[in-house]
C-alpha cells in the first residue's frame, strides 16, 4: 500500500511581466526610505548640480553672456551626470550585497524593481531639477527668453535619462569602481558631441552624424530653443520627446538585461 506524501513547499507566485502597481511603490518607497538614512547621497544628488552652477557663474563673472550661453546647456547637463552616477552605484550596491537576488526571490518582477528604483530616483530628480533652475534663474540671473517651465522640464528629463542610463549600466559592473568607469564611455562622448562647446553643424561630418544618435545632444537643443524662443517650438517638443524616448528605451533594457548579482 503506498504512502501519499501530503508535505508540499509552498513557492511564491511567479511574477508575471507587467507591471504591479503596488510592487513597484513599495519598491520605491524601500529605496526613499534607505536613501534618507544616507546623507551623503542626497547631498550629493540635491546640491552638487547647484554648486557647479554657481562655480560657473562666477567663472564667468566678467562676461555673463557666456553664462547666460552655455548656463542652461549644463542646467540639463549637470543633473544628467549626478544622477547617472549616483543611480548606478546605488543599484550596484543592492547586487553586490545580496539585497537584489532576495527582492528577485520573491514575487517582485524585474520590471517592477526597475520601475522602482527609476520612481524613487526620479522624485528626487525633481527636486533636484526645481532647485538648480531655480537657482540659474533668480539667484545667478541665468537670461532665458522662453518660460522657466519648460527650462525646468528638460531638466526634470535630462536627471531621468541619467537615472535611466546609471540602472542600465549599473548591470554590467561588477564594482563600484567599474560603475565610475562607464562614465567616460557613456557620459564623455555625449558630453562631447552634443553641441555645448561648437554647434553640432559645424562638426566633422561623421561626428554630426554621430551627434545625432546621442540623447544629450537633444537635452542641449532643448534648452538652447527655451533659451532663444519665447513659446513651445516644434524643435523643443521634438528633442522632449526624443529625451523622454531615450529615457523609457533605456530603463526597457535595463529591465531585460537585470541580473540577480554580480559575479
Amino acid at each position: 500500500m503506498s504512502t501519499t506524501n501530503r508535505t508540499s513547499t509552498t513557492k511564491p507566485p511567479a511574477p508575471t511581466g507587467a507591471l504591479n502597481p503596488a510592487r513597484t511603490l513599495a519598491t520605491a518607497g524601500r529605496v526613499l526610505r534607505q536613501l534618507r538614512h544616507d546623507p551623503r547621497t542626497i547631498a550629493m544628488m540635491v546640491l552638487i548640480p547647484c554648486v557647479m552652477l554657481f562655480l560657473l557663474r562666477y567663472v564667468f563673472d566678467g562676461s555673463p553672456r557666456v553664462f547666460d550661453n552655455i548656463g542652461a546647456s549644463l542646467l540639463g547637463i549637470f543633473p544628467l551626470i549626478t544622477m547617472f552616477l549616483v543611480t548606478s552605484i546605488a543599484t550596484l550596491r543592492e547586487r553586490t550585497s545580496g539585497t537584489l537576488e532576495r527582492l528577485l526571490a520573491m514575487p517582485l518582477g524585474k520590471a517592477d524593481l526597475i520601475a522602482g528604483y527609476a520612481l524613487a530616483f526620479g522624485a528626487l530628480a525633481i527636486v533636484q531639477s526645481a532647485l538648480a533652475t531655480g537657482l540659474a534663474l533668480w539667484a545667478l540671473g541665468l537670461d532665458v527668453t522662453g518660460s522657466p517651465w519648460l527650462l525646468l522640464l528638460v531638466a526634470l528629463l535630462d536627471a531621468l535619462l541619467g537615472t535611466a542610463l546609471g540602472l542600465f549600466v549599473s548591470a554590467f559592473a561588477a564594482s563600484e569602481f567599474q560603475a565610475v568607469q562607464f562614465m567616460p564611455a557613456v557620459i564623455f562622448p555625449q558630453l562631447l558631441l552634443c553641441g555645448l562647446f561648437t554647434p553640432r553643424d559645424e562638426m566633422h561630418p561623421a561626428l554630426e552624424a554621430l551627434s545625432d544618435v546621442m540623447p544629450m545632444s537633444y537635452a542641449v537643443d532643448g534648452m538652447n530653443e527655451v533659451l532663444h524662443h519665447t513659446d513651445m517650438t516644434a524643435g523643443f517638443v521634438r528633442d522632449a520627446l526624443v529625451v523622454a524616448g531615450c529615457a523609457l528605451l533605456v530603463l526597457t533594457l535595463g529591465a531585460a538585461t537585470l541580473r540577480r548579482r554580480t559575479a
